[in-house]
């Protein structure tokens, strides 16, 4: 099969399927218990990873049924975290998200992840001719996100950093001892040091944008400094994926010679579907020769079929910056970051990545 990241590769979240949609309502409503809604989202990831195989996949998700969230499920999953409803939601281009954040509490640990269980069931039926692959939010997300009741780390960021960053190393630890080979951190934070706008907000949340490359620069490479050397780790650089809609513009320049250069990360999935995006100059930074690069080229944001051609030409262009033998492609991000999902049909999704299959096995033959 070849090594994760695959030439045809995806980001992870699946539209939510009306049985899942419904069986949450129920939940809701009491008139199915905590057991009977995970047989439900048992039955429906299979049928997802049956789907994603169809489309010609090599790495599989469970589509992050069980979550409402790409991120604050797993977070409060930590020891020290917690989940509440907050005053206001996300902001993205002309809409809010629902109100919800985390908070820290007590010491960060990883302790018995809730989320191991869900990895188990995804690799038990994955198969022997497909990868089971899980995505994680990056540890920065909680180090951005996560509003602070925990004094000891107000008073002191390093031992934050720090306890946060060993947390991450026992979670990938006991992902790995699960059997996780592949493994996706998805980060919005760099995408925000590329937009003019968010930085202001990263000044606003009393952080000064610059320093903090270096810090999640340290913090992403100790979390992931005792992974084996068979398990890959990725990170999708996400620029905000809600109802179809976005949060960060900007190339990539600003953060390029230190994500390309300084993470200890085997791959990156970088948005590329659009001119928010940027150019493909910045790709420059990458010198390691064993670093994948995957192609965000294929939007996840509407159901309308890219032109092959146009795809083609636009991978043609990167590889004058990075050889084609170390790209890959994929969609930009998920179909849904959060349960709510982007705005098109679970046909056009499926046909979308199967549309990401049929033009890298033209880009790179066999080896897709």
């Amino acid at each position: 099969m070849g090594k994760a990241p695959f030439k045809a590769d995806q980001v992870g979240s699946i539209l939510r399927t009306e049985a899942i949609k419904q069986a949450r309502l129920d939940k809701v409503a009491g008139k199915i218990n905590d057991a009977e809604l995970r047989e439900i989202e048992d039955e429906e990831i299979k049928y997802i990873v049956a789907k994603q195989k169809e489309a010609g996949l090599k790495a599989v998700t469970d589509g992050e049924f069980r979550r409402a969230w790409w991120h604050f499920d797993f977070l409060e999953g930590l020891e020290g975290v917690e989940g509440y409803d907050a005053q206001d939601g996300i902001q993205f281009a002309n809409v809010q998200t629902k109100t919800h954040s985390v908070k820290i509490v007590a010491p960060i640990k990883c302790g018995k992840h809730p989320m191991l269980a869900d990895y188990q069931f995804l690799h038990s039926i994955a198969g022997e001719d497909t990868v089971a692959k899980m995505t994680i939010p990056s540890p920065a997300m909680l180090h951005y996100r996560g509003d602070m009741e925990y004094a000891p780390y107000l008073a002191d960021n390093a031992l934050f950093v720090q306890d946060l960053a060993n947390a991450y190393k026992q979670a990938i630890q006991a992902f790995y001892d699960a059997g996780c080979r592949y493994l996706q951190l998805d980060d919005t934070s760099w995408s925000y040091l590329c937009s003019d706008e968010q930085r202001e907000v990263v000044r606003s949340r009393g952080f000064d944008p610059d320093a903090l490359q270096e810090t999640y620069k340290n913090l992403i490479n100790e979390a992931v400094s005792e992974k084996p050397a068979d398990m890959v780790i990725t990170m999708h650089i996400c620029r905000g994926n809600f109802r179809s809609t976005w949060i960060a513009s900007g190339g990539y320049e600003p953060v390029a010679e230190t994500l390309f250069g300084g993470l200890n990360i085997d791959g990156f999935f970088l948005e590329y579907d659009n001119d928010r995006s940027g150019d493909f100059a910045p790709l420059r930074y990458v010198k390691r020769p064993d670093l994948k690069i995957i192609l965000g080229l294929i939007t996840s944001k509407n159901g309308v079929l890219e032109d092959p051609e146009a795809i083609q030409k636009r991978i043609k262009e990167a590889s004058e910056f990075v050889p084609l033998s170390q790209l890959c492609l994929s969609p930009q991000c998920g179909f849904a970051s959060t349960e709510e999902g982007n705005i098109l049909t679970e046909d056009e999704q499926w046909a979308k990545l199967a549309h990401v299959v049929a033009i890298a096995k033209d880009v790179w033959g066999d080896e897709a």
